[in-house]
């Protein structure tokens, strides 16, 4: 059975130095776009720690296989050619690049994606494979990691063995300490950018807006703040940064006067919604901006890179975080991401009233508060029992494995009450056994900005014998990452995961897991993978039969 394991964050100094089964669609074996060749086992000479919970400041005191993880190496320059298992080379751009035993990424509690892939589905489309991220589907469900005390993160590492071959999913679980209650938490100064373009006049959007910003007005709290900014193809401050005290009249009257009006200048907003945080900026307080469009931007800047840049010193200088939430039926995707993931926030789409209040009654007041600054993991296989390794998604947050401990370098922001999940798809070697791999998750401290560490290992004889006969939290991460995979079919430049089901015996095993759980969240993955299995397959739009 799989082990868990935690430890104790220490402050942590920075070093100097099968064939596709939907109809129309034919996949080639898993190994000719997963192949790893992790020749060169010198590269981590101690990959091999034991399962315990380590904490480390990344020095190997003994010179033993017991401390890991070491720092991370320099990347190796060249490095042998990325082959499949026939020998071919491959192009495959999911596959790492270097031959090194090392994994490393930001966190993301993103689930835009997942939302708008429901969204797409239920209305009789499949999502451009684009669109599709599979860490934002795991994510997307709640998981029963142990919980840490104080700031930061626990940390455990478990697995099960697929049906193809050798090959086993790794889960790297993450959680934040539970979200303190309504007085506990500190005030936030949250200013909102609205999107009041025509094309938010669809339903579903600017109205959605309009009545969970009534409530959720309701919910905050005397001492929070509210500003609200509208943009179109200009942007206006329409309320200040405004205590709510005896000021929540004021605050529902200029959310009953958005109208949607022209073109979208995205850009205009984003600036305008900084600058007025800035100006009402609380010391004490958690300020946020929250941008609510389409992210449709056809005016001024339409690029994240340039609109975030305009407003680097209002994220730095400040600590100003992006809240991205997304709406509407065609959707700007990749620029919201892209803006969230640069404005050191993360995104979420609504697409009907319960997302809306979710969203804006239940999550936002849990994110106003941070737990953890430039979040990064880094997962080290030991090349004595690991052949080939590959991490599903997270391909956007990526990280040098080198700047792991570099921490200039950007991570990813988290708040109380949030678990992540990382899933590998990991290929042992013949009758290899003994330690698998280690992960470990570092952190800055949201007040000092001192940096920590967690981490935990897993064995080969703690992965458990199948996916299937895993506990319940394990399975609905599997199902939900082989659904995302199933999504991205269409982008030949990716392969399937080992041991993918058909959608039909997926869409079964979900609805098997929504009622044995009675999670209505699941319930809801159990619907959108029978919509996605009512697809016809075909090389344009598709219909429901």
């Amino acid at each position: 059975m799989g082990m868990k394991h935690t430890g104790t964050a220490v402050d942590a100094g920075r070093p100097r130095g099968g064939a596709r089964r939907r109809r129309g669609i034919r996949r080639g074996p898993v190994g000719a776009l997963l192949a790893l060749p992790l020749a060169g086992a010198l590269l981590l000479t101690g990959c091999g720690a034991s399962g315990g919970g380590n904490s480390s400041d990344g020095a190997d005191k003994s010179g033993g296989r017991n401390n890991l993880p070491l720092p991370a190496p320099d990347r190796p320059s060249g490095g042998a050619a990325e082959r499949d298992e026939q020998g071919e080379q491959s192009d495959a751009p999911e596959v790492a690049p270097s031959p090194d035993y090392l994994s490393t990424f930001a966190l993301d509690v993103d689930t835009a994606s997942y939302g708008y892939a429901r969204r797409t589905l239920a209305g009789g489309r499949a999502p451009d494979p684009s669109t599709v991220r599979p860490e934002e589907f795991v994510n997307s469900f709640r998981q029963d990691y142990e919980r840490p005390d104080g700031n930061g993160f626990s940390l455990s590492v478990d697995g099960a063995r697929t049906n193809d071959g050798r090959w086993s999913l790794v889960r790297v679980g993450l959680a934040t300490r539970p979200a303190e209650s309504e007085r506990e938490r500190p005030p936030a100064a949250l200013t909102f950018v609205i999107d009041i373009s025509g094309s938010m006049a669809e339903p579903g959007r600017l109205d959605l807006a309009r009545e969970s910003l009534d409530v959720m007005t309701d919910r905050l709290r005397d001492d929070d703040s509210v500003a609200l900014v509208t943009f179109s193809d200009e942007a206006e401050t329409v309320l200040p940064m405004t205590r709510l005290g005896d000021h929540r009249a004021r605050v529902h009257r200029a959310i009953a006067g958005l109208e949607p009006t022209d073109s979208t200048d995205l850009g205009a907003g984003v600036r305008t919604g900084y600058a007025t945080a800035v100006d009402g900026l609380r010391e004490g307080a958690t300020n946020r901006v929250v941008l609510i469009s389409d992210a449709l931007a056809n005016t001024g800047d339409t690029d994240a890179d340039d609109i975030l840049e305009r407003i680097s010193s209002a994220r730095r200088d400040h600590g100003i975080t992006l809240f991205g939430v997304g709406v509407g039926s065609d959707y700007g995707d990749a620029l919201m991401e892209r803006l969230a993931d640069k404005g050191d926030g993360h995104t979420t789409y609504v697409s009907d009233r319960d997302d809306a209040f979710t969203v804006f009654c239940d999550e936002l007041p849990r994110n106003i508060d941070l737990t953890a600054r430039d979040a990064k993991a880094q997962v080290a296989f030991d090349p004595g029992t690991v052949e080939q390794f590959r991490l599903i998604g997270y391909d956007d947050r990526k990280v040098a494995d080198e700047d792991f401990r570099d921490d200039r370098v950007d991570g990813g922001e988290v708040g109380p009450g949030h678990t992540v999940t990382a899933l590998y798809a990991v290929r042992t070697r013949p009758g290899a056994s003994g330690h698998l791999a280690t992960a470990t998750v570092r952190w800055l401290d949201p007040d000092s900005r001192a940096p920590h560490e967690e981490s935990g290992g897993l064995e080969t004889g703690d992965l458990r014998d199948g996916v299937w006969t895993s506990p319940y939290s394990f399975q609905v991460t599997a199902v939900a990452a082989y659904f995302a995979d199933d999504l991205r079919a269409g982008d030949a430049r990716r392969s399937s995961l080992p041991g993918v089901p058909p959608l039909g015996e997926l869409a079964s095993r979900a609805r098997s897991l929504a009622n044995v759980t009675e999670d209505e969240d699941v319930a809801e993955l159990a619907t959108a993978i029978g919509q996605a299995d009512e697809l016809d397959v075909c090389a344009g739009d598709c219909a429901i039969r």
